[in-house]
């Protein structure tokens, strides 16, 4: 599995990589989180995501072709994002979990590939 880590993230944070348009079609609908685990789900290439059918509140993070974050978001489920404007990756994990890795407008984000 992946990992992502920020200039604030006290340890490499699992990820998971929806890189198939089918894969990012489903994104996270139909899971009660992300696979048990305090991770993320990567969407690439995206500029704006939904929650309807979501059965919990995500935190939404979109990023630049450089992986710098654009715009960090909460969106409840239920709810359309407007596409941003640059954005070519977006990042979802349980809402309240980028603030704790420091992800917030202007991180650089890193992925790794394990």
């Amino acid at each position: 599995m992946a990992t992502l880590t920020t200039p604030g993230t006290p340890a490499p944070v699992p990820l998971e990589v929806a890189a198939s348009a089918r894969a990012r079609r489903r994104g996270l609908l139909g899971r009660d989180g992300i696979d048990g685990i305090d991770g993320a789900l990567l969407l690439s290439p995206a500029a704006a995501v939904h929650t309807l059918g979501m059965r919990f509140a995500i935190d939404v993070a979109y990023m630049d072709r450089k992986f710098r974050v654009l715009a960090v978001r909460t969106m409840k489920p239920g709810r359309m994002g407007r596409p941003r404007p640059r954005s070519r990756h977006i990042l979802e994990a349980e809402a309240g979990t980028m603030e704790r890795w420091g992800v917030r407008r202007g991180a650089q984000v890193t992925v790794h590939d394990r």
